[in-house]
């Protein structure tokens, strides 16, 4: 029998029972062939703006020291996950070995997401986006990825393996869109094959957050979608113009793209925590914010839970490795004698940085890599491969957690 209360995040040695995952997944694992596992590794990095894109630096740091990175089959990545997974996949073809160089990765991954977040996007984007005629929030969204990381690169030139996939809501069909080099794709909708998609607008869908950043409108020639392989939804208006929204609305954790798939899950949470309001707002406004905040917080809530509980499955048979790491974690939890300090106080400080797109100072992007790389260090260590080898130290030792 499953446990009342579910075990910590710091529990999680990932033992999944299919019989799950049907929980957690939608028919589009199926019609895809999603649910045929294979022996592969699939890391998911979570939304959660720039504090997630940079505490992700952090947790790839890490897994590229561990030989890891060079290992993975997969990256399914939401909203501020998606802007880290996106430099990774395009730098992928600048990298080289079963441990990328330090160097190399540095210069291709690390600098140019802090350069990034060093960038403020969503003020200005909203601004512009209200005034300008024509130019929507998501356009700006996509211009300053576009023009701080990605080019006009497309999903063309991300490479074949690992299989990068960028996830975003639909809202006119409530189902997830993933953003691939193969294809993009709603289960309901159908399938484009071998999208030109800009980098810098699936990245921009994928992180909309609402309701400042959403929505982010795609437009389709007749022709696009592979006939057939939408599931009632296949027409227009829906395959002509596609309204969408952050990834996180329906996925944060970016498992329903790995969950079917790899039987090993690496997953990096840096999602926020909805907080307790001793007096919350009665007017109308604020007060619906703040109920559908509590829709969207129960939503992940129940998805980790489902998670969670299939973690202690004892089916062999359906068996998977791994391991789940968050930026609300306390690093104590996992009783590693050899863990990096990583005072919980300030660790909470992380945290609750503001789910925004907003100019980071230095010393705090340098905290949440630092933050980022010990608690996966700590993790992989612990419940995934005990034969990892501990770091000698932080990416940025004089700056601490």
């Amino acid at each position: 029998m499953p446990k009342t209360d579910p075990p910590s995040d710091e529990e999680a040695a990932f033992r999944i029972n299919s019989d799950h995952a049907g929980m957690i997944g939608d028919a589009a694992s199926e019609a895809a062939g999603e649910s045929r596992l294979e022996d592969a590794i699939a890391l998911c990095l979570s939304g959660g703006g720039y504090r997630a894109m940079v505490f992700h630096v952090g947790t790839l740091w890490r897994l590229n020291e561990a030989g890891v990175l060079a290992r993975l089959s997969r990256v399914s990545c939401v909203s501020g996950g998606s802007i880290t997974g996106g430099v990774l996949g395009l730098a992928w073809a600048k990298l080289s070995g079963s441990a990328f160089s330090r160097d190399a990765f540095v210069e291709h991954v690390v600098m140019p997401l802090r350069r990034m977040a060093s960038t403020d996007v969503d003020v200005e984007s909203i601004l512009v986006g209200a005034i300008l005629p024509g130019v929507t929030v998501g356009d700006m969204v996509a211009r300053e990825y576009r023009k701080v990381l990605f080019g006009t690169k497309t999903l063309e030139d991300l490479p074949n393996s690992p299989r990068f996939i960028f996830n975003a809501t639909n809202v006119q069909s409530g189902a997830l869109v993933r953003f691939s080099k193969p294809y993009t794709w709603d289960w309901r909708v159908g399938k484009v094959p071998l999208p030109r998609t800009e980098l810098a607008v699936a990245v921009g869908a994928s992180s909309a957050f609402p309701p400042v950043l959403s929505p982010v409108t795609l437009k389709f020639k007749p022709g696009e979608f592979e006939p057939g392989s939408g599931a009632g939804l296949q027409r227009e208006p829906f395959t002509t113009r596609m309204i969408l929204t952050d990834g996180g609305v329906y996925d944060n954790l970016g498992l329903e793209t790995a969950f079917k798939r790899c039987r090993t899950l690496l997953v990096s949470d840096a999602g926020g925590q909805m907080q307790a309001e001793e007096k919350p707002a009665e007017n109308w406004a604020s007060h619906s914010k703040r109920v559908l905040d509590l829709v969207d917080n129960q939503v992940r809530s129940l998805r980790k839970r489902q998670l969670l509980d299939a973690f202690q499955s004892k089916d062999a048979e359906h068996r998977r490795a791994g391991a789940f790491w968050s930026v609300r974690s306390d690093i104590a939890n996992y009783q590693l004698a050899d863990a990096f300090p990583a005072p919980f106080d300030r660790t909470q400080e992380l945290a609750r940085v503001p789910t925004r797109l907003d100019s980071m100072a230095d010393e705090l992007q340098e905290r949440l890599i630092n933050w980022g790389y010990a608690i996966t260090d700590a993790a992989i260590r612990k419940h995934w491969d005990g034969t990892i080898a501990r770091p000698a130290r932080l990416p940025y030792p004089s700056a601490g957690i």
